[in-house]
Formats: C-alpha cells, sequence, structure tokens
C-alpha cells in the first residue's frame, strides 16, 4: 500500500469507528506501518475530523519527521511493533464496554474475557489484563513489551484495548470484536454462561491461527 493509500485507509476508518460510537472526543489513536517508518494519529485530534495530509510522521528511528506532533501515547504502538515485524497496523480505543470490563475487579489478568463466540476466538484469542499506569508512565511500554511478543490484543487496566495487526483492516477488525464481545460479556455476566470449552477453542486456534 503507497503512502497515500495508507493515510486515505486511516482517515476512513478512524471516522468510521467515530460514527459508530467506538471511540469519542480525542480519544483512541491510530498507526499504520509505511516503508520508512510510520504513519500515526496526531495528539490531541478526534477520530471524526482527521485530515490525511496533517497524520503524524515517524521515521524508522521514531523520529516526528512531519505532520502534526503524533499521539502522546506512540510509544505504546512502537512497542507493539518492536515485538512483531509482521504487525502492520496499531489501534488503541478508548471503548465504552471494552473500558467497563478492564475496571471490574474480578476479572481474570490472564485473559480478561471468556471466548463466547467463534469470531472472539479467531481474531483476537487471548486477552491479557495489563496493570493501570499513569497516561504516559514509561513502564506501561514495559508492560505492552513483555506480552506483545505473544499477545496481539492487550487490555490497559481502567484504559483501554490495544489491537495489533498484520493490515489495518485486521487490527480494525479485531478491536472490534474485542468491543462487541466486552459488550456480550457484560450483558450476560449474571447468567450461566455457555462459552466454547477447551475443544472447541483449540480446534478454532489450529484452523485459524493468529
Amino acid at each position: 500500500m503507497s503512502e497515500s493509500a495508507a493515510r486515505e485507509s486511516v482517515v476512513r476508518i478512524a471516522r468510521s469507528m467515530f460514527e459508530r460510537g467506538l471511540t469519542h472526543g480525542s480519544t483512541g489513536n491510530i498507526s499504520v506501518r509505511v516503508d520508512d517508518g510510520w504513519l500515526m494519529t496526531p495528539t490531541g485530534s478526534s477520530f471524526g475530523d482527521l485530515d490525511p495530509a496533517r497524520l503524524s510522521k515517524l521515521d524508522a528511528a521514531g523520529r516526528h519527521v512531519g505532520g502534526d506532533a503524533p499521539t502522546k501515547e506512540a510509544f505504546l504502538h512502537r512497542a507493539m511493533y518492536g515485538e512483531q515485524p509482521r504487525f502492520a497496523a496499531v489501534v488503541h480505543l478508548h471503548s465504552v464496554h471494552s473500558v467497563a470490563v478492564s475496571v471490574l475487579a474480578d476479572v481474570d489478568a490472564s485473559d480478561a474475557l471468556p471466548p463466547l463466540t467463534a469470531y472472539y476466538v479467531m481474531r483476537v484469542g487471548r486477552l491479557p489484563l495489563l496493570p493501570y499506569f499513569a497516561p504516559g508512565d514509561a513502564r506501561l511500554a514495559e508492560a505492552v513489551r513483555s506480552h506483545a511478543g505473544r499477545h496481539h490484543a492487550l487490555l490497559l487496566a481502567n484504559h483501554g484495548p490495544v489491537v495489533a495487526g498484520t493490515s489495518l483492516a485486521a487490527a480494525a477488525d479485531a478491536i472490534e470484536e474485542l468491543e462487541a464481545t466486552a459488550r456480550l460479556y457484560l450483558l450476560l455476566r449474571h447468567e450461566r454462561l455457555r462459552p466454547l470449552d477447551g475443544e472447541q477453542v483449540a480446534e478454532l486456534r489450529r484452523r485459524y491461527p493468529l
């Protein structure tokens, strides 16, 4: 994908997420890998009002070389890319249902959501819950690095999800599946659940490796 096409894709996907209520105000950020670095949504920007020409450009060393100043959470994105070269895009949201799960006291930190549907297993897999760190705290990058080599989807406590993919479309699909599953879980968590069992999950992971 050319850099021009990547810019247009970031703006299109961001606007779609904003219009469907997956993000609000100036929350959330997106990045995509290009030949000589990364494009990122600028700091303080709204997903509903991005300008392709003003997206932040970072070089291969992570230096800001063009466009508006990058998201202050750029370190989250670089931590994900640094652990798996196959990652081509990262999406981070403060989506309501995923954030709600991240503040529950009884969540399993090793896997924050149960395997309620096949598509959750296929697109998200396991979802570690990372400890809370204040925005901009460098320790959050270390926490992300400690998990990103094994997982492409993480849930930040009292914050929200961050998901990487082999394309921007894949990362967007996965984080939307995560948000939909979080909503299902909150609707059903006081009911008797019948999640997929271990054998069903293992079969999906064999057939559709992440």
